[in-house]
């Protein structure tokens, strides 16, 4: 077991993401991280949390951004079956309020006209895109979701765009993404914890069996529905790979990064569970194991430092801790040939139903307070008072270059939203 540390010894609790724009939090000490990251670029001097994203070369992942094709007329909708099957755009959709931003957007409340479900709509802005590099993330973001059908991810209905704009159409979750939550009660009972890391566990297991590897598990990417079961969004850094290659991108959120990341040897999905083993202690204490406001003291710490465990953690979850948080890749939990199984058998989570958990049969510990499917008060206020839901088009700043990136194959209709 890890030494004990009482709660006193905690830092402050630690700022929120970059691109999520939440007010009057903690400033990070600005400093050069560790090799390899010796190149990082922070975005914003008052923040302590991003996603960052540093190659050391081009590789396939971040380089051809700039295929030439000219596709930035509007598209209409067409499955992957071939005939005409459903037609839809923008305007088949009535805005109703802002629930998050980010660097290249953002995400709204909207009614569809036709039938009055609703959804969320997250809007990306081409030239920001195209402008940080992100072109292939974004198209595998799409590709990654429509391929995905489990209880505990978002689930990608639509997707098209317009000359200026990209849009995916998603399920609205509106209990809350985790960290508003565990921002307002500090840290929850492990009881509750068990729960969460359970469903966590079950989705990432899921990624890993399709060969996707996450790279970007936090609380903010994190919701629970009106019953108070989770589910994963933002695919952003997510990546189809196979078992015996690997990836090298550095990329993801800094206090969730795995060591081998930060050392640029390449990753796979091990970096998933080290991120969950992150989030469990977080969950468990309010703040990540290794945290510190200055970002190059914690990559040392997550490189090297000490795990250490306060006294009202249980013997339970300091193993599940251990074995999740071990930094030599191959004997980290969950990176062996069982992967995600040998998570689930975890004295942790003893006596677990998983196929109970998975149809959504376990009571979820904690309901949130809404009243119905419009309700968004459990949506961070510094985005739904933002009343500019939709900015106007604005094709000329692209400029010629952006003209030419091409966004073909974006276009995407589910089987669940044709009937099928």
């Amino acid at each position: 077991m890890g030494n004990k540390s009482s709660k006193s010894d905690k830092e402050p609790k630690k700022s929120k993401s970059l691109d999520k724009k939440s007010p009057s939090r903690p400033t990070s000490q600005s400093a050069s991280p560790v090799n390899p990251p010796a190149a990082l670029e922070t975005s914003s001097s008052n923040k302590s949390k991003e996603e960052v994203e540093i190659p050391s070369s081009p590789t396939p992942e971040t380089g051809g951004d700039n295929e030439l094709h000219p596709s930035w007329q509007d598209e209409v909708l067409y499955s992957s079956g071939g005939p005409q099957q459903a037609k839809m755009t923008k305007d088949d959709f009535e805005l109703l309020t802002i629930i998050g931003k980010g660097s290249f957007g953002k995400v709204m409340q909207v009614r569809k006209k036709d039938d009055g479900k609703i959804f969320a709509m997250k809007v990306l802005r081409k030239e920001a895109v195209i402008a940080r590099k992100q072109v292939t993330h974004t198209k595998a973001e799409k590709s990654i979701l429509q391929k995905i059908q489990h209880p505990f991810i978002v689930k990608l209905h639509y997707a098209f765009q317009t000359a200026d704009k990209l849009y995916m159409i998603l399920d609205y979750i509106n209990g809350g993404e985790l960290f508003f939550h565990l921002k307002k009660e500090g840290r929850f009972t492990e009881s509750r914890v068990r729960f969460y890391a359970a469903q966590i566990t079950s989705a990432i297991a899921h990624l890993h069996s399709l060969g996707i590897v996450y790279r970007d598990l936090k609380p903010e990417n994190i919701l629970l529905d009106n019953n108070g079961n989770i589910t994963i969004t933002d695919f952003g850094l997510s990546k189809e790979i196979k078992p015996e290659e690997g990836t090298h991108t550095f990329c993801g959120t800094p206090e969730y990064l795995a060591p081998e990341v930060l050392k640029g040897q390449g990753h796979g999905t091990a970096v998933d569970w080290w991120s969950l083993g992150t989030l469990i202690y977080e969950m468990l204490t309010g703040l990540p194991p290794f945290y510190s406001q200055n970002i190059n003291y914690m990559y040392q710490k997550i490189m090297q430092g000490e795990l250490r465990f306060p006294s009202f953690i249980s013997n339970e979850a300091q193993i599940l801790l251990e074995g999740l948080l071990t930094r030599d890749v191959d004997k980290r939990l969950g990176s062996g040939p069982n992967g995600g199984d040998d998570v689930k058998k975890s004295a942790f989570f003893s006596g677990l139903d998983w196929a109970a958990l998975e149809r959504k049969e376990i009571e979820p510990p904690f309901k949130p307070k809404v009243k119905d499917v419009m309700d968004y008060s459990q949506i961070d206020t510094c985005f739904t008072q933002d009343k500019q839901l939709e900015s106007a088009p604005n094709e000329s700043a692209m400029g010629a270059a952006g003209k030419d990136v091409n966004f073909d194959g974006f276009t995407f209709v589910s089987d669940s939203a044709m009937g099928v």
